[in-house]
């Protein structure tokens, strides 16, 4: 699978590549970004790496992709998306992503969502794209909405991370949902 580029009004949001580990590891050390993740608090340089070398191992089996996402005009990292899987023969896309604190409460992670799940529906054939979401991190539910997706419920204690059981908000959205705002 080819990782496309894709760009929107405010940015270009290219394919992952090792050279990243420096940025997204300091992201992904900032415990504010993590907080409502299922990120290691503390992640080390090396844990980051092998994350980073399992992003870029996702298209070769058509299993998923990741993308960095840049300011279009001033260039520079802003965050990372990514597809952390697509299974077949159901095309299902299970997106994540983080973001810079800086550019927080912008709008800039609601536009990349939308690339994404475009790309998701157009090139990547996924029928059906999903996200969660800790309760309690309002930010990242509106974001999902802006992009067309719907909570479908709350999954209680499914997931075990950070040292105790996590509810999940559910959120999905298919290939036939009504498109909103920027893509």
């Amino acid at each position: 699978m080819d990782v496309p580029v894709l760009s929107t009004p405010r940015l270009v949001l290219r394919p992952v590549a090792a050279a990243d580990l420096a940025d997204i590891h300091g992201l992904l050390s900032m415990p504010e970004v993590t907080r409502h993740s299922n990120w290691p608090d503390g992640i080390d340089r090396d844990e980051c790496a092998r994350f980073i070398q399992e992003w870029l191992e996702l298209p070769a089996s058509a299993k998923g992709c990741a993308w960095v996402i840049e300011a279009a005009e001033a260039g520079g990292f802003v965050g990372c998306i990514r597809y952390n899987y697509i299974t077949r023969p159901s095309n299902v896309g299970g997106i994540g992503y983080e973001l810079h604190p800086a550019f927080w409460g912008r709008g800039l992670m609601t536009e990349a969502v939308h690339a994404v799940v475009a790309a998701g529906h157009d090139r990547l054939d996924a029928n059906r794209v999903e996200a969660w979401t800790l309760p309690g991190n309002p930010a990242s539910d509106r974001v999902l909405q802006k992009a067309g997706f719907l909570l479908e419920g709350t999954l209680r204690q499914i997931r075990w991370f950070k040292g105790r059981y996590h509810d999940l908000r559910w959120f999905g959205r298919v290939a036939t949902d009504p498109r909103t705002g920027a893509a």
